[in-house]
């Protein structure tokens, strides 16, 4: 039998793999016995990726391939049972391996700041020309047709007036879209008191279910759209732009934050459907993503919850404790207009240390790589929601499949500026032949597999822009902070910014 197999000194057990293999590796196969040099034999060998060299030392196989591999590329291996290396080898043994990625430059070394104008610029394209063309809302991912979401179209309408003042497109353009993007939200989508589904079509604006029971209005993902919406509100703010300010009020003002405290409960539900009602049952507590629900429902004009709506729903009665180890979207999403910058209330003394650390736990984390993953480093980082090989998932210390998405670390900007700026280097010259398309970097690879994704999603895109923006001239956090209403919710809930 085959005892053991180690490929460049790493054991591999039959039918698996290894991955950050070397291009010239020394693969090493122990047996139950002496096997017979005079009988070692290609014919009984599969390796896909061509000769190979072979020499026996005693129970010893070592073989080393004739020409150097390719890098970032999966090689397959076997040694077939039967009668082979004169003996009677009971069963087979295969295996696969991944060479390591090539760490030279694929583009040309520019200025950083060179560099963040270019991924904002890119990653602007998404919203601004894959947006869908009646709506102008920003479709769910690339390919998603007619599907459009309304969180991320908050973070894409964020996007705007970014794009005016980096130069990507002008004012007049801009304000051409938000116009299209309002008279389709008050117009033609369709609301569920005031608050739009998770997902709509893009040319009739009837809501598109998530799931079974969640095909009506989704909390959550309306308020990250007002986030936007209020950001662009004080954008906006040339006398003849006028009908843009309004049409935002309108919409902000017809959102029932209090329906959803389902009757009058000390708690927001994310959730509620004509047809299934309140089949979701899904309180909207924290610590999570979902901060910014609670600060707009507090502050909304005309239906506003009141405080013990926040202190005993979000807070779960007062015990809430802002935790430092879930995905890095929970430092990003409420944060993209909420400045967290010497914001404090009574559960957090200071959000924007709270994110700092979150960041810097995240990215430890990876630089200490207990599970072993290829890529992982100080400069190859950042756990979040995102595609994975097969599937989608919130990847985080606590869930960790291997996978980095550039999302993480590049949103994370404001608080971890140089670990970030090195990931950036890292996503874009080294990994920048497979991670880099036309509208920025793809959503997530995983180097264990080899795997790159093809996908473009508007949640992970919008952060990129809006966060390294917040970063560079803090844009946003000073439109979204500008909103009286807004100020005033914040009081109401106890917050104060030192």
């Amino acid at each position: 039998m085959v005892v053991s197999v180690k490929v460049d000194g790493v054991p591999v057990i039959n039918g698996s793999s290894v991955s950050d293999v070397s291009l010239t590796p020394t693969i090493v196969m122990e047996f139950s016995r002496e096997i017979s040099y005079s009988a070692v034999s290609v014919a009984c060998l599969m390796f896909s990726g061509g000769d190979l060299e072979a020499s026996v030392d005693g129970a010893f196989l070592t073989l080393k391939p004739v020409r150097k591999l390719v890098s970032s590329t999966t090689y397959r291996m076997g040694i077939w049972a039967g009668d082979n290396f004169g003996v009677d080898l009971v069963e087979e043994f295969t295996f696969s391996f991944t060479t390591s990625y090539d760490t030279s430059d694929k583009f040309p070394r520019i200025s950083d700041e060179e560099l963040l104008d270019k991924v904002q610029k890119q990653t602007f394209k998404y919203f601004w020309d894959y947006a869908h063309p009646v709506s102008g809302l920003a479709r769910e991912r690339y390919g998603s047709d007619e599907t459009v979401t309304t969180g991320g179209s908050g973070f894409g309408i964020m996007c705007i007036p970014v794009g005016v003042e980096r130069g990507f497109i002008t004012r007049a353009d801009a304000v051409a879209r938000m116009r299209k993007i309002l008279d389709f939200l008050e117009n033609k989508a369709e609301r569920f008191h005031g608050a739009y589904s998770h997902w709509l079509n893009g040319t009739s604006g009837k809501a598109i279910a998530f799931s079974t029971n969640d095909n009506g209005g989704d909390l959550v993902e309306t308020a990250f759209l007002i986030e936007g919406l209020l950001s662009a509100s004080h954008y906006f703010t040339e006398a003849d732009e006028a009908d843009i300010r309004e049409a935002i009020d309108r919409i902000w003002r017809g959102v029932e934050w209090d329906w959803y405290t389902r009757g009058g409960q000390n708690v927001l539900y994310w959730h509620w459907s004509p047809d299934k009602g309140w089949a979701m049952n899904m309180k909207i507590q924290g610590w999570n993503e979902a901060l910014m629900v609670y600060v707009l429902a507090a502050s909304s004009p005309t239906h506003p919850v009141n405080a013990d709506v926040y202190h005993k729903g979000w807070a779960r009665d007062r015990s809430m404790k802002p935790s430092q180890n879930g995905p890095l979207f929970f430092a990003h999403y409420s944060f993209m207009g909420l400045n967290p910058h010497g914001l404090k209330d009574t559960y957090c003394s200071s959000y924007w240390d709270q994110n700092v650390a979150h960041a810097q736990y995240n990215y430890d984390y990876c630089v200490r790589n207990p599970g072993n993953h290829a890529g992982y480093s100080a400069t190859c980082w950042g756990l979040t929601a995102s595609d994975i090989p097969n599937g989608y998932t919130a990847s985080a210390p606590t869930n960790d499949k291997g996978v980095i998405a550039p999302t993480a670390a590049l949103a994370s900007m404001p608080y971890l500026p140089e670990k970030c700026m090195a990931a950036l280097h890292t996503f874009y010259y080294i990994y920048g032949d497979k991670l880099w398309g036309q509208y920025g970097f793809y959503d997530a690879f995983c180097l264990d597999k080899n795997w790159f994704a093809s996908s473009y999603i508007a949640i992970d895109q919008g952060p990129i822009v809006v966060m390294i923006e917040n970063y560079r001239s803090g844009l946003l956090w000073n439109c979204f902070m500008a909103d009286a209403d807004v100020q005033a919710g914040l009081t109401k809930l106890g917050f104060t910014v030192e």
